[in-house]
């Protein structure tokens, strides 16, 4: 039987990639130091995930499975080194921990099997492949990276799939139990794999990839952000609950069509296909089911406003593009304000210019800047999405005609 590693047996691991290989006909060995899941998946071999939507769930079993403690290095070398296919999803802070380990069974890989192994990054990190690739390779001889460009493929992955924070009623008396959403399809880069593509359930092998990196990253990560940040203004709990809320809803559609145009505009495509994408993603935002949590999508600010990343990012494509970024920016403002009072600090103009100065890396000069502070200025006056809307649509109007 094919043997495939997931490293990382959280919600998406078990949840989105280790269940694919598991139906694509691999026997799945879990790499994590979380030691309760790590013996539960080799106690019972198999484990439980519940597909959610509006009308209800479907149940399904995934196994084979086993794992192994990721703080057993010598294991997971050995596991590595037999393995025909690996995937990450640890998240991005974590990635640089599991590097080690990486290192020691590629080596071991070199001296006992020569056939290529496909590495798919499934990490939430803009060139998740040069930054994997690079910190691999500081630990490799000479030799060694001469075999790793030759053997090794680093293929990147968009993961659309929504896999909320597991509560006890969704695990529904089984630990090991994920709840997710039915969006199944796995986009990897097709240009990155070494030697044949394997075949996987619902794996999309696309180029040029950055074009569907950025798809996902500045429209459904945007907008769910944004829905997160405005959700969480309103005095909201939930996603489905902020996307009900017909000025979020207004807002965040806006920003995520902002996006549509200006990617369509970068990359020649024809925008329908982008505006459908975009109009699923606000479809699937208003699944109840999930109870996925505005605290939890908004989470980590401060890499969310990073100057890549699906905020400043998608913002500074659009004025590539000449696409005013106006709704964005009532994203990126509401992203400051939680920043702000997460670090304890004062809500003020003169701060909000110095987190999009050490965060963003925006210049006093960066024309997004007189977009972003009088709408973060609303936002921390506590003024009313309606008018902040307004104030944006405004801005929009007057853009367009200094544009024309």
């Amino acid at each position: 039987m094919k043997k495939a590693i997931m490293y990382g047996g959280g919600n998406i691991g078990r949840g989105f990639i280790g269940a694919l290989f598991s139906q694509s006909g691999y026997a799945v060995t879990f790499i994590d130091v979380a030691e309760p899941v790590v013996n539960a998946l080799n106690k019972d071999h198999h484990y439980p995930v519940r597909v959610l939507s509006g009308e209800g769930y479907t149940d399904m079993v995934v196994g084979p499975v086993d794992a192994i403690n990721g703080n057993n290095t010598d294991a997971v070398a050995q596991a590595i080194a037999e393995v025909d296919i690996l995937a990450t999803a640890v998240g991005v802070n974590v990635l640089k921990y599991i590097v080690p380990n990486l290192v020691a069974g590629i080596r071991r890989r070199f001296s006992t099997n020569d056939s290529p192994l496909n590495i798919i990054i499934c990490e939430n990190l803009m060139d998740a492949n040069k930054v994997l690739e690079k910190m691999i390779k500081e630990q490799l001889t000479r030799e060694e990276q001469i075999l790793f460009d030759e053997r090794i493929g680093l293929v990147e992955a968009s993961i659309g799939r929504m896999v909320p924070i597991q509560t006890p009623e969704m695990q529904d008396g089984d630990p090991l139990r994920v709840c997710v959403e039915s969006y199944g399809f796995l986009p990897v880069d097709k240009a990155a794999f070494k030697g044949k593509i394997p075949d996987i359930k619902n794996m999309m092998p696309r180029e040029p990839f950055s074009y569907y990196l950025k798809r996902k990253l500045y429209i459904h990560n945007l907008g769910h952000a944004i829905c997160a940040y405005l959700g969480g203004f309103a005095g909201l709990d939930y996603i489905y609950e902020a996307i009900d809320d017909a000025e979020v809803l207004l807002i965040v559609q806006n920003a995520m069509l902002e996006s549509v145009l200006a990617l369509s505009k970068s990359y020649q495509t024809d925008s329908e296909s982008l505006i459908k994408h975009m109009q699923d993603l606000l479809h699937r935002f208003t699944n109840t089911a999930l109870k996925d949590t505005c605290q939890r999508v908004g989470g980590d600010p401060k890499r969310k406003l990073s100057p890549e990343d699906r905020l400043i990012g998608a913002a500074k494509l659009c004025l590539t593009e000449e696409v005013p970024p106006v709704f964005v920016s009532v994203g990126i403002a509401a992203a400051v304000v939680r920043y702000i009072k997460e670090n304890n600090l004062e809500q003020t103009a003169h701060q909000a210019k110095a987190v999009l100065s050490e965060v963003s890396e925006l210049t006093a000069d960066n024309p997004l800047l007189p977009f972003v502070l009088p709408l973060y200025e609303m936002l921390a006056d506590g003024r009313s999405m309606t008018e902040i809307r307004r104030c944006a649509e405004k801005m929009r109007a007057d853009t367009l005609v200094g544009i024309s």
